[in-house]
């Protein structure tokens, strides 16, 4: 069965940490894009970081920079997202998605792809 599942999130304190994992079966990472998305209700989705196949170039949102980062390990079939100095905006459903073919900007995944189900990150004291 092809898919991704999400797995780390849950509840922190205002500058903490989390380290969220996205494992692929049925299907080699090797080969796609992996992007990590967020949702809070009444919103929509929207991009937090993305990988390319090989790894050797990644995105991040602007409100994110500097806080997360985007790693992806072919071996293990798995992206992993380190988040630092967590703050309560930062408080989603984080998803990851995952793709052959890329968006315009040549890092994230296109749409239609594969996505998880998510992890719930919730950051409050």
């Amino acid at each position: 069965q092809v898919q991704l599942v999400e797995s780390g999130g849950g509840l922190v304190q205002p500058g903490g940490s989390l380290r969220l994992s996205c494992a692929a079966s049925g299907f080699s990472s090797n080969y796609f894009s992996i992007g990590w998305f967020r949702q809070v209700p009444g919103k929509e989705r929207e991009v937090v970081a993305c990988i390319t196949s090989t790894g050797a170039n990644t995105l991040y949102a602007d409100s994110v920079k500097g806080r997360f980062t985007i790693s992806k390990d072919n071996a293990k079939n798995t992206v992993y997202l380190e988040m630092t100095n967590l703050q309560p905006e930062d408080t989603a459903v984080y998803y990851c998605t995952g793709a052959t073919q890329y968006k315009d900007d040549s890092v994230c995944p296109a749409s239609g792809g594969i996505w998880g189900k998510g992890s719930r990150v919730t950051v409050s004291s």
